[in-house]
């Protein structure tokens, strides 16, 4: 059962950013942002009831990996929270769009750090 999740319409994390899931064990590093839930309805009612994310928040595109495999994942930002492990996403097209990993978050490729 959730705990009480303040849901907010701010993304709080950002492109190149390692997250883990809240409730389930994998984790991943957002490649893409919707401001709010963009997917289909099947996709989301497909989702138990309790513990299914309202759709007014944003929802984040990942690359995923848990002990077993490496896949993309959707996930609604009630349901994130940021990786703290400094430990790499070893997703096979990491390597393709992002760069150097500094402090739990990947440098996209072809842009400056600041």
């Amino acid at each position: 059962m959730q705990q009480n999740i303040i849901v907010t319409d701010k993304a709080l994390f950002s492109i190149g950013q390692i997250v883990k899931h809240r409730l389930f064990d994998f984790r991943g590093v957002i490649v893409d942002v919707d401001p709010e839930f963009d997917n289909t309805e099947e996709w989301w009612l497909s989702i138990p009831e309790e513990i299914r994310p309202v759709k007014e928040q944003p929802f984040y595109h990942l690359l995923a990996e848990n002990e077993d495999s490496s896949y993309e994942a959707y996930v609604s930002q009630q349901n994130l929270l940021a990786d703290t492990t400094d430990e790499p996403i070893y997703h096979p097209e990491v390597s393709t769009l992002f760069g150097v990993l500094e402090q739990g978050k990947y440098e996209l490729k072809g842009i400056a750090a600041h």
